[in-house]
């Protein structure tokens, strides 16, 4: 068995962040994360998004912030254990055990949780030809924004997403038609003001309230049907690519069965961000309090209060509160 002080569950942007506050409190640390490398959703499904809510940078790329993360933990010599899925937590004496999917088994004296949504993947619209044509011009997520270059491409969604792809890849792809199934959009009123001054414009077209009824083609995408759910008149679109942005479904997965206490699929924690099992504590997206909003800022400061907390535990001789950065840093970054 491999220990460190601190095992991290999650390598997304809570997660890294919680590992440079656990480092600086000069405590070891191992990450443990499904995906190949770190990062979470930013580097998953959108890591060519801009971001605008994070402090101090008025946009940033997903990919550029989990570089940034990369390199603010690297100091503290973080051991990344990747490709491995947490499957069970238990006590061991004074020691907590996790095992994971590759059949090891790594001991710490505190555990953080920053496993984000828990397991996710894409929802699907169910439409005729979506199947099919999966891999050859339907999309759920966008890896690189050249996959769109000069493409016809429509969107489906009415989020975040959606929204901030349409105006992303205005530039690189041909056409892009945005369709929501209701008028109204969930995204961040900014983003959805700019989408409608770009349809004003005609740089994009946007329909509501519009759903796929089929997407059509061969070995590629060549056309979508969609329809307009109120009248059911059915439109044509010749189209390269079809960006399916109709958000996600998340499910637990393993953590739903570590005894910790829950509130529709989150992770109850306290104002310390301590779980319900004494020296397991969490932060990001996989947690819920009263307030709770799902942002990335936000997971930041959790991260920080779950790391501190986490390593007075680890280490009762530490003070919860951390000092300066300023002061700390070069004073516990390794030589």
């Amino acid at each position: 068995m491999e220990h460190t002080d601190v095992i991290i569950i999650g390598a997304g942007p809570a997660g890294l962040f919680a590992g440079f506050y656990v480092g600086m409190r000069g405590l070891s640390f191992r990450f443990i994360d499904p995906l190949p490398e770190p990062g979470g959703q930013l580097s998953a499904l959108y890591p060519e998004k801009y971001i605008y809510d994070v402090a101090g940078f008025p946009k940033v790329y997903a990919k550029d912030l989990v570089k940034g993360l990369v390199e603010q933990v690297a100091p503290f010599n973080p051991i990344y254990s990747l490709g491995e899925r947490a499957e069970t937590l238990e006590k061991d004496g004074d020691l907590f055990k996790v095992t994971t999917s590759l059949g090891n088994t790594y001991t710490a004296k505190a555990v953080i949780i920053a496993a984000g949504v828990g397991a996710f993947e894409p929802r699907r619209l169910g439409a005729p030809g979506e199947k099919e044509l999966e891999g050859k011009g339907v999309y759920y997520a966008v890896k690189t924004k050249a996959e769109f270059q000069g493409k016809r491409v429509l969107i489906v969604g009415g989020g975040d997403s959606a929204v901030d792809w349409a105006l992303n890849l205005l530039g690189t792809a041909k056409e892009i038609t945005l369709i929501h199934r209701r008028p109204q959009f969930r995204a961040h009123e900014a983003s959805v003001k700019e989408l409608f001054k770009a349809h004003e414009e005609g740089r994009l077209t946007v329909l509501t309230p519009y759903e796929v009824r089929r997407i059509e083609g061969d070995t590629q995408v060549r056309k979508a049907v969609i329809f307009h759910n109120g009248t059911q008149e059915e439109k044509e679109l010749e189209v390269d690519a079809v960006l399916i942005l109709a958000g996600y479904l998340t499910k637990l997965g393993p953590l739903a069965n570590w005894g910790l206490e829950l509130e529709k699929n989150k992770i109850k924690v306290d104002t310390t961000m301590a779980t319900s099992i004494p020296g397991v504590y969490a932060c990001g997206d996989i947690v819920t309090y009263p307030g709770k909003l799902p942002l990335i800022v936000l997971g930041f400061g959790e991260a920080a209060i779950a790391a501190n907390h986490a390593a007075v535990y680890a280490n009762p001789a530490l003070k919860v509160n951390p000092g300066h950065s300023s002061e700390k840093a070069e004073e516990k970054a390794p030589a």
